[in-house]
């Protein structure tokens, strides 16, 4: 059956590709993204004209996960249109990478505000509608980067961990509700997500007083990723990370996994193994254990 599915972030990498491929197999697709009159204004202009010549039921809406004004404008008229969506797939990100002292406070509060704080403000915005109707699914895209961390990506990481803790708790208050919650956590991919990377502002040079094995270390790292994406054989392209996220749509509610790793997993996989049962340990020991099972 055709489902009405919500995709922030699709302008470019995984959401846009997401928009095209869902709409084509006949689900009808709200692509939303900032900037449609302006910076995104040519993606936005192709995936109207996509539509209209293959007759697609794929929409594009104005959606700036860190304006509470403009995610509310959107989840209201997707749900005036639509009713409460099937699922919704909080893509929208973006990554911080450099010398973690280098970056102000500003900037650590912006990195949250785009790829946490978005997610729970279009997750406040779809829920009330979501759990009336009783089902549901929200597909939160974190990274192996919600998993392990290493240096020059803290900004980041502190991002991706707090929506993997999020995504853990939100997913068991919904349970009883029919609404499911899944972490999908892509490795590197080959998307626009490291060439729009913003680096520290470093106001006052701070970078420059640190030892030369620091940005040595640095240009090493930039080589190293460099070397996955040049590697034909590394699962870097990005739609393996669509389908994946499209097949957990598909699966039968209360069957998904808590998190699926895409690509290149740094070890995530097993970190997750051992995390997921002293999860369930926890809220064994909590007696909580009806928020484990996904009301059917």
């Amino acid at each position: 059956m055709p489902q009405s599915i919500l995709i922030t972030g699709c302008s470019t990498g995984f959401g846009r590709l997401m928009a095209e491929k869902l709409a084509r197999r006949g689900d009808s697709v709200y692509a939303t993204m900032r900037g449609v009159d302006g910076r995104n204004r040519e993606v936005a202009d192709e995936l109207r004209e996509l539509a209209s010549s293959e007759g697609l039921d794929l929409h594009v809406l104005e959606l700036d996960v860190t304006s509470d004004d403009s995610v509310n404008a959107a989840c209201t008229q997707v749900i005036a249109e639509a009713g409460a969506p099937d699922v919704v797939v909080n893509n929208a990100g973006q990554m911080y990478v450099g010398l973690t002292e280098a970056f102000t406070a500003a900037e650590l509060a912006r990195q949250l505000d785009i790829n946490l704080v978005g997610v729970h403000r279009v997750n406040r915005a779809v829920l009330p509608a979501m759990r009336e109707r009783g089902t549901g699914l929200l597909v939160h895209v974190s990274s192996t980067a919600g998993r392990v961390s290493v240096p020059f990506f803290p900004v980041y990481h502190a991002s991706k961990w707090g929506l993997e803790g999020y995504s853990i708790g939100l997913r068991g208050e919904l349970a009883s509700s029919g609404v499911d919650v899944v972490i999908v956590e892509p490795g590197p991919f080959g998307t626009e997500l490291f060439p729009r990377a913003p680096r520290p502002a470093d106001e006052d040079g701070r970078a420059a007083t640190y030892p030369d094995a620091v940005p040595q270390a640095w240009d090493g790292l930039q080589a190293a990723f460099d070397g996955i994406f040049a590697d034909p054989e590394a699962p870097t392209d990005p739609e393996l990370v669509v389908d994946a996220m499209i097949d957990l749509i598909d699966q039968e509610p209360g069957t998904r996994p808590m998190r699926t790793v895409v690509g290149v997993d740094f070890g995530a996989r097993g970190r997750n193994e051992f995390s997921d049962a002293q999860d369930a340990e926890l809220l064994a020991a909590m007696g909580m254990m009806e928020f484990t099972t996904l009301r059917v």
